[in-house]
This record gives structure tokens, sequence and C-alpha cells, in this order.
């Protein structure tokens, strides 16, 4: 295993490595939570939450198919953050990374008009903005990857012209893509079986990849 591998496996899911700042980021979660859903109850808008939970969902498939790639490889996921942090999940998502991702899908629907509708340089402002929020949210993974806080180990996932592209399509636009889809659909009934299979597909895996194949990641 790589050196950083070993050192995101060390501590892993251990609440002693607990901190008391993520106490008060996570009232800043349920607060937000809290202000969407009521808001949503008198306007019966429930966009902004159905986005914000599908972003949390994919991101909570890529770290678990990520986590398999470590398991199944004995040498390291694509990603892993093996430096300081209050809780560290899977080797490459830590509550820090759960906790903004949390709150990123608000943060790209409140980019939105009124009018989605609307087209900005000839694409629907839906789509726009997914890709101007991935190329930013790319940039800054530059950073914690250039910084240290976040390790890439293989070739085809690096800051190489054909590895950034990748991380661009995988690591982030189809969070933004699903946001965009699930508030374009229909009627609440849809989205909310769309939600429900963002989620039902990562639990599923990690129930097999926990409970069947004991697989540590």
């Amino acid at each position: 295993m790589t050196e950083a591998t070993a050192q995101a496996l060390e501590g892993l899911r251990d609440f002693s490595t607990l901190e008391w700042y993520i106490i008060p980021l996570l009232l800043v979660v349920i607060y937000i939570y809290a202000k969407e859903i009521n808001k949503a109850r008198g306007t019966g808008n429930w966009n902004p939450i159905f986005a914000a939970l599908t972003i949390l969902g994919l991101d909570f498939f890529n770290e678990t198919w990520n986590g398999w790639v470590m398991a199944f490889s004995q040498r390291s996921a694509v990603w892993t953050v093996p430096g300081p942090t209050a809780l560290r999940v899977f080797v490459g998502w830590n509550i820090e990374i759960i906790l903004m991702f949390s709150l990123l899908g608000f943060a790209y629907y409140y980019l939105l008009t009124e009018n989605q509708d609307k087209k900005i340089l000839g694409l629907n402002e839906k789509w726009f903005h997914a890709i101007l929020a991935t190329v930013l949210a790319v940039f800054i993974e530059c950073i914690l990857n250039i910084g240290g806080l976040l390790i890439w180990e293989y070739p085809w996932w690096n800051l190489s012209f054909a590895g950034i592209w990748l991380i661009l399509l995988v690591g982030y636009f189809y969070f933004f893509a699903g946001a965009a889809t699930v508030i374009s659909l229909k009627n609440n009934r849809q989205k909310i079986t769309f939600v429900s299979c963002v989620y039902l597909v990562p639990i599923v895996m990690n129930i097999i990849g926990f409970g069947f194949l004991n697989l540590v990641y």
C-alpha cells in the first residue's frame, strides 16, 4: 500500500478523533436544512433540498467506489485524505468533506434565477452553472492536492491534461448534472424516486462491501 493509503487507514471510523469544532459546523448544516424545509412547506418548492441531497448522494457513491478501488487493488484508492480530520469515514472521505457536500447543492441551486429556462452563452442556465461550478470545484481540488491534503495516486487521475478532464467529468460534473436533472423532473414523486435511487446504489454497495466481502476502505 502507498504511504498515503496506510495513513488514511489509521483511525478509520475512530470516534475518538472527534473534535468540538464539528458540533457548530453540524449545527450550521442542520440550521440551513431546517430553514429550507420550512421555506419549502410554505412555497411548495422542494428543489433546493432535492439538489442538495442529490449532490451529497452522488458524492457518497463516488466515495464508495473509490474505497472499493483501494480494497481490491490493495495499493491505493483513486484519491485519499490521509491528513488530520475530526473523523475519517472512508479513506477518501472525512466528516469535513461530508458537511461541505451537504451544502454544495444549495449553493448550486441558488446560482439559478427563478426562470430556469434562461440561456447563458447559448446554454440553459442549469447546465451553464453546472459547468461553472465544476470548474471552480476542480480548481479547489487541485489546490488541495498541491497542498498535500488530497492525494491522487494514479496517472489517469492527476494534474495532467487527461487526468483533469476525468476529474472534471467524474469528480464533479455529473454531481451538478444530477442536481440539474432532479430539479427538472415534473413532480415531487419523480424527484423522490430519483434521489432514492442515488442513495440506494451506494448503500447496497456498502452492505455488500462491509457485510459480505469484508472489505476495508
